[in-house]
């Protein structure tokens, strides 16, 4: 089964988009703050990463900075989650190593298929 880690502050936010997921067939696991989903990244080797940018204290940016830079996690698709659709943000997705680019609110067709393709690019 494949192993998504949803990297998100908002409470309402996980438990919707977990539950979204989770009946599309995705084990889904959860990180309420940036320090955890780095600790999570390393601990549970998710197939694909969801990271929210707006994350507080250590922002999307810098937790994704982090485990792109681990060996252990480094190969892990990130695929950044936010509010703001501007192209700077994209474009600051892009340097800190991320996949893709989604913005929220979630269209969960678009984004189950930039999660299919980060998938298969790393399978590839």
């Amino acid at each position: 089964m494949t192993k998504i880690l949803l990297v998100e502050d908002n409470e309402m936010n996980r438990d919707m988009l977990t539950r979204r997921l989770t009946r599309q067939g995705f084990e889904v696991c959860c990180a309420p703050d940036g320090p955890t989903g780095v600790a999570m990244a390393e601990s549970e080797q998710p197939h694909v990463i969801l990271m929210d940018i707006a994350l507080g204290d250590m922002d999307g940016w810098e937790a994704t900075t982090l485990i792109k830079q681990r060996p252990t996690t480094a190969a892990i698709p990130v695929i950044a989650l936010t509010a703001h659709a501007l192209a700077t943000d994209r474009a600051r997705s892009v340097e800190v190593g991320c996949a893709d680019f989604d913005t929220k609110p979630v269209d969960l067709p678009r984004l189950l298929g930039k999660i299919g393709a980060c998938l298969a690019a790393r399978a590839a």
